[in-house]
């Protein structure tokens, strides 16, 4: 066979296993047999191993990479992604469509699409050309591991799509039940530690390095949400379901376009009771308002969207025996009290503690340690303790006294009034330090690689690390020296550690710990000290910025409320933070604020209406443009609209631009306003 047929023989394969799996995975049809498909990839192994220059990346034959990895690569999201707020019972989700009328300034009834929530990993894939590009997990819904190599490994996602298109979807990873027991059996064989439930299976499978092990797992995918794409979106949410079918996707059958919120309650209540026949895991369904229109008008809080829903399944209870009562020092000084049960099972889970909030908790239950509680897992990972059976008792319950001294410090604790929390006074506490420090150098401030639970306390003992700026003078002889460590341990972390020394400003003032502040609120004080055109470079110019700043001022800053309002001015006030900040400048620490600024809103008040395709912006990038600039997109014309922007293939909105005389920009005039 000369290299030209292999290549016709090649295409022709490649496209017909493509199509079976198409079949298969997206409309639950099966022309042929596995055997026969299975032939079929091996005649396309063959002819590739023998002309290795015609392999491509959207072959069947690269779902498994080569060898395994040794750390998964950042990436950050085109698009952020968000969580859900939560609802658990009807009077919940009925508040949330009052809540969206309220938003939409309207009395009329609202339809929704309501879908099954799957309870596995979310993940985000990129397609430029229709090839699959990156995979990724969500992480901190900014940035995201690289997990494209384990992604490729499942069969249900296409490494090619229908359609010649740039696109990001967001979907979930699952493992179905039947595999997870098998894998349980296997681990048990081996004499290795259960996996606690399909979804933490599924989690650890697409976090192995070596993407043989993930295909091993047989895992699942299901995508529910077009983030991105180079073409028009649908106007509805049930017909991106239906777009997302015909790019090749395997999208959940069992969703309901609702009339209304009644429908929504409705179809809750139906899959409450039969949730537990699927092969995969529910844990709720979620709603969205349906019209696309709609969603952007009502846009996003700090960490969701306005206009969707996770409507949960209520929460799994069980009862068990409090057998002790500790208290946990948190990075603020809060002292937390922490119910050491008997180990029992809760939605999956060994659970071996539950939190008990504060001092007023523990007095609200009138729980003492031996007694007989309900536990109850409501979507946390630490479950609370919601009641407790006072008939159970057998007189030999103890009663619980809260400390009134720091149980790591001796320091004395204070409650401030008005306030539930109990806080040791001691400033330089032991406990509140490592959890200050922890909470720096983790996820949430600079993640630095290497650094965690384990070595800070190593490196505190060692006297080498006391606060934060003293991790960036860490020597690496010192570091080789704890135990544990050696030579290239310390190499490594200390080359973390120069990596993190350029850092996003919203990143840094989350990193600082401040009460009352968190990731959210801090991107949102970030973009606010830089919308006001005020250069923040080194860690320092922010004492001189809030030094000029009075309550009323903060609290212009959306998000910052009297508490985080007064942590934030308290906390840039103390002469010791002052110091700290200058050593963070000395130790070479520098702010970025690339891409916070938002454009001055010179098109305040206009209103924009966008048809067809733009060669060089996609549609959301286009609204997004426009509406940092202050702009309205609407999805209809009307003697209102400002502009009409018209793309490749415009529909019948230029007509009705035309006939209500409204202006309409072509592209390059789009781009030039946009100027």
């Amino acid at each position: 066979m000369t290299k030209q047929q292999a290549q016709q023989r090649i295409e022709k394969l490649k496209k017909e296993v493509n199509h079976h799996r198409y079949l298969y995975h997206v409309l639950d049809k099966q022309e042929i047999s596995d055997a026969a498909l299975d032939s079929l990839k091996k005649e396309l192994y063959e002819l590739e191993q023998q002309f290795p220059d015609l392999i491509t990346p959207d072959s069947p034959t690269q779902r498994v990479g080569g060898k395994p990895l040794d750390k998964f690569k950042k990436v950050k999201h085109e698009v952020v992604q968000w969580s859900f707020n939560d609802a658990f019972d009807e009077d919940e989700a009925r508040e949330f469509d009052a809540r969206v009328k309220r938003m939409l300034k309207t009395e009329k009834t609202i339809d929704y699409t309501a879908e099954l929530k799957i309870d596995g990993l979310h993940i985000v894939l990129t397609y430029e050309n229709g090839i699959l590009i990156t995979g990724a997990t969500r992480g901190d819904g900014v940035y995201g591991e690289d997990v494209t190599n384990n992604l490729k490994t499942i069969e249900s996602i296409p490494l090619a799509l229908e359609k010649n298109a740039d696109v990001v979807v967001e979907g979930e990873v699952w493992l179905g039940k039947k595999k997870f027991e098998s894998l349980n059996r296997e681990q048990k064989k081996k004499g290795k530690p259960e996996f606690a439930n399909p979804r933490n299976a599924a989690a650890g499978a697409v976090r192995q390095l070596d993407s043989k092990i993930t295909r091993e797992r047989g895992l699942d995918c299901f995508i529910y949400d077009i983030s991105k794409a180079s073409f028009g979106v649908p106007g509805t949410q049930e017909k991106e379901l239906g777009v997302l079918t015909e790019l090749g996707f395997k999208v959940n059958k069992k969703h309901k376009h609702c009339k209304d919120i009644e429908e929504v309650i409705h179809f809750w209540k139906k899959w409450k009771e039969k949730h537990d026949n699927e092969e995969y895991w529910i844990d709720g369904i979620v709603v969205k308002v349906n019209e696309r229109n709609l969603q952007e008008r009502l846009g996003y809080t700090g960490k969701a969207p306005r206009y969707a829903l996770a409507f949960k399944f209520p929460a799994d209870q069980t009862t068990t025996v409090v057998e002790d009562i500790t208290v946990q020092v948190g990075r603020t000084g809060a002292l937390t009290p922490v119910a050491h049960l008997k180990p029992v099972k809760l939605a999956g889970t060994t659970v071996k503690r539950a939190t008990l909030h504060n001092e007023d908790e523990i007095k609200r239950l009138g729980l003492k340690i031996g007694d007989t509680v309900i536990i109850e897992k409501a979507g946390d990972i630490i479950p609370d303790v919601i009641k407790v059976l006072t008939n159970l008792r057998t007189g030999k319950e103890k009663a619980f006294s809260f400390p009134k001294k720091c149980p790591i410090c001796g320091s004395a604790v204070k409650r401030k009034e008005g306030e539930a929390a109990t806080y040791c006074s001691n400033k330089n506490c032991y406990a509140k330090t490592k959890q200050e420090l922890i909470h720096f150098v983790g996820k949430n401030g600079f993640d630095i690689e290497g650094l965690g639970r384990k070595l800070v306390p190593k490196l505190m003992e060692a006297g080498l690390v006391r606060n934060p700026s003293d991790f960036f003078t860490l020597d690496g002889k010192d570091i080789a020296e704890l135990e544990g460590l050696g030579e290239k341990s310390a190499e490594n972390l200390t080359t973390a550690i120069e990596h993190t020394k350029k850092i996003e400003l919203a990143k840094f003032i989350a990193a600082l710990g401040l009460r009352h502040i968190g990731g959210e609120t801090a991107e949102r004080i970030a973009r606010h000290i830089v919308n006001e055109g005020v250069y923040i470079k080194r860690p320092s110019d922010l004492i001189s910025y809030f030094s000029k700043k009075n309550k009323d001022d903060v609290e212009k800053i959306e998000g910052v409320g009297d508490k985080s309002g007064e942590s934030l001015l308290s906390w840039f006030n103390k002469n010791r933070n002052e110091k700290l900040l200058s050593a963070f400048d000395k130790a070479g620490i520098l702010l970025e604020t690339e891409g916070l600024s938002h454009i001055l809103e010179k098109l305040k008040g206009l209103t924009f209406v966008l048809t067809g395709t733009l060669s060089t912006l996609s549609r959301e990038e286009a609204t997004e443009k426009l509406k940092k600039m202050g702009a309205h997109v609407s999805s209809s014309v009307s003697k209102k609209t400002s502009f009409v922007v018209a793309g490749k293939e415009p529909g019948s909105k230029l007509e009705a631009a035309s006939s209500l005389g409204v202006k309409v920009l072509n592209e390059q005039e789009f781009k030039d306003l946009l100027k």
